[in-house]
């Protein structure tokens, strides 16, 4: 498998490369040159493989020139050992039509571990046969930050800077960032949001020459992180019928990544009747699937702060397969964004996408009467973004098909919003009963990209 830039004008790399990369050296993001199409009956063969079992038959063709079978089943061991539950993804049943995939059993509890996990120990593999050092530079909205660093703080070639936004994360997706100790990871807080960090990581993967490391990107904008998520779409459909039977799939969404991972899964074979995109008041992905509409507007603070983003990095890659894999479309499409601050389609490529997409937003005030309703109904208690999925379930989902809600993440991980609607303060799990006593440790900027590149460059001398 090779891999080639949306932009089309970056080299083609194999995975090995594209693992140690972030940005294509054109300014896209890079995919693979062919999407395997996996006949029914070789996705039926998969049907009560573990979780495990299953990760390696979904990857192997996405790496096969550069990890044989042996190698990617001990990194795949590897990774989800870590995480409690037993099936590492557990399909709960919420009605007769709707499920939830609880994807937040790992040692961060966010569906983001299921990535990184495996990333951190592809990464190890590929550094420590090179023998290199790299650094890596990320922004987080609040879960990515706190995963690539579990998954990274013993990789002993690697420096891990991650900005996430002052004052717009979790106090437990803060904590589960700062107060690891390796002396790989540092920590940024920014005084801007989410947007403004993952701009200034953006500039330093086209400059990169501030440094002497090569920078490895940990957002999805890596394609590990986008092959690793592929499997659980598979995984939650084999044990609601498929390949004999479609599903659809509810998908909290921000920087659209997780659901990217789902159209490759459909277009691998795995029958999907819709994929829901669902957001919170930060709605450009909805505006887009629902009117064309893809511009750039102010971000607001919300319950569901994973989500509070208007520049989501992977919609370049759909739009990169809704226009024919043209890379010079695409260059023009986001170079009119950057410049404008919106973007339209075309109706043709509208069509397209509408056929498989669907979208839905919710505010505060339907994220706390959807938490409210699913522990009356159901007993279960969700997180804010969950309940986008959820709220984004019951409005678009019109037939009799399964629908699946990806769970990205753990209500422990939201208290106060629990504490507020439903006078319940889900517990921490034992292995972070004790966080918010942790002490913690990192940087305060101001949003300056030269300040922050000084910043790294200082530490790494």
């Amino acid at each position: 498998m090779r891999y080639i830039s949306t932009r089309g004008k970056a080299p083609t790399l194999n995975f090995e490369a594209i693992v140690t990369s972030g940005l294509a050296s054109d300014g896209g993001l890079y995919v693979p040159e062919t999407i395997p199409e996996l006949a029914e009956e070789k996705i039926q063969s998969w049907k009560g493989l573990s979780y495990q079992e299953l990760a390696v038959e979904v990857m192997l063709p996405f790496v096969d020139e550069c990890l044989d079978r042996d190698a990617l089943t001990k990194l795949v061991n590897k990774s989800y050992s870590t995480f409690r539950a037993p099936d590492v993804a557990p399909l709960k049943k919420l009605s007769d039509n709707t499920y939830v995939l609880e994807l937040f059993h790992g040692p961060t509890l966010a569906f983001k571990d299921f990535a990184l996990q495996f990333l951190g120990n592809v990464l190890d593999y590929v550094l420590d046969k090179r023998q290199e050092n790299v650094v890596i530079v990320g922004a987080t909205s609040g879960d990515t930050g706190s995963a690539a660093i579990a998954g990274c703080q013993h990789c002993k070639h690697v420096q891990l800077f991650m900005l996430h936004p002052f004052g717009r994360v979790s106090n437990v997706q803060r904590h589960q960032m700062t107060t690891i100790l390796s002396n790989n990871i540092h920590n940024i807080s920014i005084d801007s949001h989410f947007d403004d960090c993952q701009d200034m990581v953006k500039s330093m993967f086209r400059n990169g020459d501030f440094i002497d490391y090569p920078l490895v990107a940990v957002n999805s904008i890596n394609w590990t992180r986008i092959m690793a998520q592929i499997v659980y779409y598979f995984y939650a459909a084999l044990q609601l019928g498929a390949p004999e039977k479609p599903v659809s799939f509810s998908v909290p969404t921000g920087n659209f990544g997780d659901i990217f991972a789902g159209y490759i899964a459909h277009r691998m074979g795995l029958p999907i009747n819709k994929l829901i995109v669902a957001t919170n008041s930060n709605d450009i992905l909805h505006r887009f699937f629902s009117n064309n509409d893809y511009r750039k507007t102010g971000v607001d603070p919300t319950l569901s702060p994973s989500m509070d983003i208007q520049i989501s990095s992977n919609f370049e890659r759909l739009l990169f397969e809704l226009y024919n894999r043209d890379g010079a479309s695409i260059e023009r499409l986001m170079d009119d964004f950057s410049t404008s601050g919106k973007l339209t389609a075309s109706d043709e490529v509208m069509t397209k996408a509408q056929q498989l997409f669907d979208s839905a937003k919710a505010d505060d005030n339907t994220i706390r009467s959807v938490i409210r309703s699913t522990y009356d109904d159901n007993n279960y208690i969700t997180d804010p973004h969950t309940a986008t999925g959820i709220h984004a379930a019951r409005e678009c989902h019109k037939d009799n098909t399964p629908v699946i809600v990806l769970s990205t993440a753990h209500p422990a991980k939201f208290p106060d919003v629990a504490q507020e609607v439903l006078n319940i303060t889900p517990p921490l799990p034992e292995h972070l009963n004790d966080l918010l006593d942790r002490d913690e440790h990192y940087d305060q900027l101001p949003n300056n990209l030269e300040k922050v590149k000084s910043y790294i460059t200082e530490k790494l001398q």
